[in-house]
């Protein structure tokens, strides 16, 4: 039985019927009847197949992290990764991509399209996935990034806006959204080369925006 805590609740989930909890070609190795808990880090959400987003994930979290079988992690600070993080993806083989933006009220004016490409170019990569994206507090450099990431996806501004918001609220900042909506996705087209990027349908009929590599 494994127990995912999260936001006051406590949900009690299948360890075996859940694809999300059970690591590829494993069996968890446990005592029957052993309960697991796994506490999900701070604003940890799905963006989509494969993408998930969070705050800074504590050493109470890595459980969590251990049971989405992550390839990568998206880390958006400019600080060094902490010593037991940095020791979690080590042992699991998990790449850590990091971009460093500043966490200011202006950080994203002075972030280039370089940089944001480079964080979108991991995301769609899909030999990434599992992946997760995570700041400080999973609101405002994280939000910023699933916003461009939308845009690519075509989402209407309005989507865009309201998730925003459902993450960095209270604190929402209208710098974030004036960055993501001048953000100028054409510009994506630099590191198309020598890819096709296209929508795949997966099997629950979902559209997913993906490259392949054509060299």
């Amino acid at each position: 039985m494994v127990l995912v805590v999260a936001a006051g609740e406590t949900v009690v989930e299948d360890l075996v019927a859940s694809p999300i909890l059970q690591r590829r070609g494993e069996t968890p190795a446990r005592d029957v009847g052993e309960d697991v808990i796994l506490v999900p880090p701070l604003n940890f959400g799905v963006v989509d197949r494969g993408i998930y987003r969070s705050g800074f994930p504590t050493s109470d979290n890595l459980s969590f992290l251990d049971a989405l079988n992550l390839r990568s992690i998206v880390y958006l600070c400019p600080e060094p990764y902490p010593e037991v993080n940095a020791e979690f993806v080590k042992s699991r083989g998990i790449r850590l991509f990091q971009f460093q933006i500043e966490g200011s009220r202006e950080s994203f004016v002075s972030v280039s399209n370089h940089t944001i490409m480079g964080a979108l170019g991991v995301l769609l990569d899909t030999r990434n996935h599992p992946v997760l994206i995570h700041c400080k507090r999973g609101k405002h450099r994280t939000g910023s990034l699933v916003g461009c990431f939308r845009k690519l996806q075509n989402w209407c501004l309005s989507s865009v806006h309201e998730e925003y918001v459902k993450f960095a609220s209270p604190k929402a900042r209208p710098s974030d959204m004036s960055f993501i909506e001048k953000f100028d996705v054409s510009c994506m087209m630099e590191c198309v080369l020598g890819k096709i990027y296209r929508y795949h349908v997966s099997g629950s009929r979902r559209r997913r925006l993906v490259y392949e590599n054509t060299l």
